[in-house]
């Protein structure tokens, strides 16, 4: 999980969620943790990373992943949008790689950089636009 700071400029790590249930089922604790996490951090939208295959096209785990993020608005109450993952990880490894991190380090943090990278293209793009 990552957040904006308040102008929307720039994203910050902030935890790993750890499920409470193994994928592919949506477990209504995740959901209302991530919940309770947009209240604690006074978030006003959700970007949902979608896993989009290296084509562009959507497959199964876009669906299910579009279908927590429905569920994740609604609970929240908040607008949801979906950006584009791909090669998100992939980046978050190098990125680690080069800071001087261990491979075996990398577990512990590379899904917040990835959502770092995820939150920092929607608001680079967000300003791109607005521009």
């Amino acid at each position: 999980m990552a957040v904006s700071d308040e102008l929307g400029l720039t994203a910050q790590p902030v935890l790993t969620l750890e499920r409470r249930r193994p994928a592919p089922g949506i477990s209504r604790d995740d959901l209302r943790s991530l919940a309770r996490l947009t209240r604690r951090f006074g978030v006003v939208g959700i970007v949902v990373g979608n896993p989009l295959h290296l084509s562009g096209e959507a497959g199964p785990q876009a669906a299910i992943t579009q279908a927590f993020a429905a569920q994740l608005g609604e609970l929240a109450g908040l607008p949801i949008h979906l950006w584009d993952e791909r090669l998100t990880t992939q980046q978050a490894h190098q990125i680690l790689y080069e800071a001087g991190h261990a491979r075996q380090d990398h577990r512990r943090v590379v899904d917040q950089v990835a959502a770092t990278l995820i939150l920092q293209s929607f608001l680079d793009e967000k300003a791109a636009l607005n521009s």
